[in-house]
């Protein structure tokens, strides 16, 4: 992240705990939530998380394999998980009223993983803290990402079969967002203060693109809807 966004950035934090009760670090807390493949076809992974680390990767045997480790005791996680017909619904949720200031003994970890196998709808949203999204293994059907004050590292070079859209929406902070090379991306993002950072892309008219959708060697299409705060926002295809 950069050096000049620091100050902004825990300026930033400030305003986004300030109103909320400040509580004292206790003992460290492991807990895990695991689901069990059933009759599923498809998968939302709705995940809201005020103050903390997100990790999100695919790989796992089971539906979802999460474990969330914790010393704030408000920061307890809410989780629930529902299936009807053919689809499957996961919420994971740290209720913003719930939260505290930060404070360097203070620590949140959310640690899920995916099955691979089974096409998931990824709904993020975060408030204070950071994001590492490797989805690169992940069947993903659409991905929604929401930032507050912090970082996010999104990787998307996998292989998939199917289209599927991005969409993310800046706030505080730098998104990286790596990219397949050899999948067709096209990108219709807006810069905010830090502007947008590529790699691999080149502008055509409003859009980014990569050479994989230039010269029509992709069957498959990855399309982004990204709309910066302040922090770059870098996209990497290569």
């Amino acid at each position: 992240m950069s050096k000049t966004l620091l100050p902004i950035l825990s300026l930033a934090a400030l305003g986004f705990t300030g109103c909320t009760r400040i509580e004292n670090a206790g003992p460290m807390q492991h807990e895990t939530a695991n689901i069990e493949l059933d009759k599923s076809e498809i998968l939302k992974l709705d995940v809201r998380l005020a103050v903390g680390e997100l990790k999100v990767s695919g790989g796992a045997k089971k539906l979802i394999e999460a474990a969330f480790d914790y010393n704030v005791p408000s920061w307890k996680p809410e989780v629930s998980y529902s299936a009807t017909g053919f689809r499957g619904t996961m919420r994971i949720e740290q209720r913003e009223d719930r939260g505290a200031s930060i404070g360097n003994n203070q620590k949140c970890t959310w640690e899920i993983k995916v099955n691979d196998s089974i096409p998931t709808d990824f709904d993020f949203k975060f408030g204070v803290g950071e994001a590492n999204l490797n989805l690169a293994t992940a069947n993903i059907r659409s991905l929604t990402l929401n930032m507050g004050v912090g970082e996010a590292n999104i990787d998307l070079r996998g292989k998939p079969t199917k289209d599927y859209s991005v969409q993310v929406r800046g706030g505080i902070g730098e998104a990286n967002i790596r990219l397949p090379k050899d999948i067709a991306v096209v990108a219709e993002a807006q810069g905010g203060i830090g502007g947008i950072d590529t790699r691999g892309l080149s502008k055509d008219g409003d859009r980014y693109v990569n050479d994989a959708h230039r010269n029509r060697t992709s069957p498959v299409t990855v399309r982004l809807d990204i709309k910066g705060g302040i922090g770059a926002i870098n996209l990497i295809s290569e």
